[in-house]
């Protein structure tokens, strides 16, 4: 069904259609879907103030798009609300805009990419001088794993979900949504890393690189005031007594102390999955979906987790 420069119904129902349609509507103001079980596109084009879209009870709604919409901008949260959780007023407030909005987002000739680029490096540089100080004794390769936890995608993305930064980003992924959800919910097990056990999307971590390149550039490249704007949404900065072993390297480890042979076995195309076998014995499996290595790094902590109680007596050392 398609409509162009005419009031639109305030609600389009389907209990079996194949798509919808709308294209030049300037004032929908509600699109309801109920019992809708094969609902497949549906596509939403130059619509100036879509208000809500509603659907009920759709068992497989396979992607709503909207293209061209003149009113999403204005239903995200205030960019001075997120200045205020920043404590930090811009002096160019379209730096904070450019690094808040994905190359998803319509009407928009600019995205984060460039002042994420720009964050990386600030951020790179201000942890390896705070463990550099801090540490005075330690090689470098010590502080290259220090800066390496702190600055890596779940470690940043914990820092946007835990001070809302997410809220305000600018994008068109429809997906994203329940990937923060579940990013959040999957934190609470690791207060302060997974180490590789947990998806996190990278969208999040690159909001906060960006947001450190905006805060950057804004203040004519002054590290000291990037650093005391985020040491403290940084916290807590994973330290030589925080810092774990990845549970692949750890397992490694384990079994070349005791002259164990470890072998992994890749699953993932067939069942999204990893089995680790020692001395041709199944210790531990693995299992996830979105990302290979993700699948690999849970199949060796099961593997640790079970040492001990599989292999008994080979492990009385540990």
């Amino acid at each position: 069904m398609e409509h162009r420069h005419q009031q639109p119904q305030p609600s389009e129902s389907s209990d079996s259609g194949e798509s919808i349609q709308i294209t030049d509507a300037d004032s929908v103001q509600l699109i309801q879907i109920s019992d809708a079980d094969s609902v497949e596109p549906i596509r939403i084009s130059d619509v100036d103030s879509v208000k809500r879209i509603e659907i009920t009870a759709a068992d497989s709604v396979e992607r709503i798009q909207i293209t061209d919409a003149d009113s999403v901008d204005d239903q995200l949260p205030s960019l001075d609300e997120l200045e205020k959780i920043l404590g930090y007023k811009f002096n160019d407030k379209n730096l904070l805009e450019e690094a808040f909005t994905d190359s998803s987002f319509p009407h928009k000739s600019f995205s984060y990419e460039r002042l994420e680029h720009l964050g990386d490096s600030v951020l790179n540089l201000l942890i390896t001088k705070e463990h550099y100080i801090k540490y005075p004794d330690s090689p470098p390769g010590a502080l290259t794993r220090l800066r390496a936890a702190n600055v890596d995608t779940e470690k940043l993305a914990r820092v946007a979900v835990k001070h809302g930064f997410h809220r305000f980003l600018r994008h068109n992924k429809p997906l994203l949504r329940e990937q923060i959800r579940e990013f959040s919910q999957a934190i609470l097990d690791y207060p302060l890393h997974s180490n590789g056990l947990i998806d996190a999307p990278k969208v999040l971590a690159d909001i906060v690189e960006s947001t450190i390149g905006a805060v950057f550039f804004d203040s004519n490249s002054s590290t000291d005031i990037v650093w005391k704007v985020f040491e403290k949404f940084l916290e807590p900065i994973i330290d030589r007594e925080t810092l774990k072993v990845h549970p692949v390297t750890e397992l490694y480890e384990v079994c070349q102390k005791r002259n164990l042979r470890v072998k992994f076995v890749d699953l993932w195309r067939e069942s999204m999955e990893f089995n680790v076998l020692i001395e041709d014995q199944l210790v531990g499996r693995g299992t996830y979906g979105l990302k290979k290595e993700i699948a690999h790094n849970r199949a060796a902590k099961d593997a640790l987790d079970n040492l001990a109680t599989i292999l008994g007596d080979k492990m009385n050392c540990m």
